[in-house]
Order: C-alpha cells, then sequence, then structure tokens
C-alpha cells in the first residue's frame, strides 16, 4: 500500500474539488445563483426580509411582543412571496442536489477510510471491527 503526505493527501482533496464544482448539477446551481443574483424582484425581497429580521431582533430585544408578532408575519409572507418565484424554487431545487452530492462524498470517502482502517488491521469490514484486540 502506498503511504503518501499530508500535503498529497490535500492536493488530491483540491483536485477533487475542482473536479466536484465542474459536475453538471453544480454548473447549473452556480448558473442559477448568477439568474438569482441579476434578479430584482428576488433581490428586493431578500432586502426588505433582511430589514425586518434586523427590526424583529431591536423588537425582542426591548420586548415588543406585539410588535415582533406583526413583523414576523411580515417575514412569514414574504418569504413565502419569495418562496413563489419559479427561479427561487428551481434554485432550492438545485441546492438539495447539490448538497445531496457534497454529502454522498464526504460519506464515502468516510466509509472508505474506516474500512480501509478495518482492512490494514486485519479486521471484519462486515462488522465493522478492525483486527487490534483490547487487552485489558
Amino acid at each position: 500500500m502506498a503511504k503518501y503526505t499530508r500535503q498529497e493527501v490535500i492536493q488530491e482533496a483540491n483536485e477533487l474539488a475542482e473536479k466536484l464544482a465542474n459536475i453538471d448539477e453544480i454548473e447549473r446551481f452556480k448558473q442559477l445563483e448568477v439568474k438569482i443574483n441579476q434578479n430584482t424582484k428576488v433581490q428586493g425581497h431578500i432586502k426588505k426580509i433582511k430589514a425586518l429580521q434586523k427590526q424583529a431582533v431591536n423588537l425582542q430585544h426591548y420586548g415588543k411582543g406585539e410588535a415582533l408578532q406583526r413583523v414576523e408575519e411580515q417575514i412569514d409572507r414574504l418569504q413565502a412571496e419569495l418562496d413563489e418565484i419559479p427561479i427561487v424554487q428551481e434554485f432550492k431545487e438545485s441546492q438539495v442536489v447539490v448538497n445531496d452530492i457534497l454529502q454522498r462524498v464526504t460519506q464515502t470517502i468516510a466509509n472508505e477510510v474506516t474500512n480501509e482502517i478495518i482492512r490494514s488491521t486485519g479486521g471484519n469490514v462486515l462488522r465493522g471491527e478492525t483486527g487490534t484486540e483490547i487487552k485489558h
């Protein structure tokens, strides 16, 4: 089995990241993000929501319960309107796909590292046990 330095592994990880950044699903995500950032209606909603969120924090800090509730209702209404915009829906769906890809890659790497540790110690991968005996 070949041995690698930490720097070599980091270099391989960077190359994998570059490959991932250029797969179709992630390219689509990047394109949608550009469209979201250029969409004045979407940006207007986001700006209003952020302003209301700041207002809500201040109202909560000063114990203004009724006003806080009204502001939170406005935030919810604007968020619902934002979520109804087709480009936002498409972006969120794309975001789910990208997150799934990243989680799968992360889980695969973690599983394979664990399995390699088990194999290299003469253990049993199916049982998830290393071959190293613990002495009491």
